[in-house]
């Protein structure tokens, strides 16, 4: 079974690598939820398109569109 190093770097067995088409030299994100940690390799242009059809609400600055996102009161709610 692999084991976390002391620099905290995993080695991914091969059969896993296989099954997920991971190859040396891939770029990966990574994620934690709920004490397990998740391993996506990345594809190009997996994204592309994903917020054509999300629109902005023109009224509101970036600055006030951030603090809404942060889930900050502000003077429009």
């Amino acid at each position: 079974m692999p084991r976390v190093d002391a620099k905290r770097q995993i080695t991914l067995p091969i059969e896993v690598c296989r099954e997920a088409g991971i190859k040396p030299g891939d770029e990966y994100g990574c994620f934690a939820a709920e004490g397990r940690i998740t391993i996506v390799r990345k594809e190009t242009g997996a994204a592309k398109g994903f917020l054509r059809r999300v629109t902005g609400d023109q009224r509101l600055s970036d600055d006030e569109s951030l603090r809404s996102a942060l889930d900050e009161p502000n003077e429009l709610r």
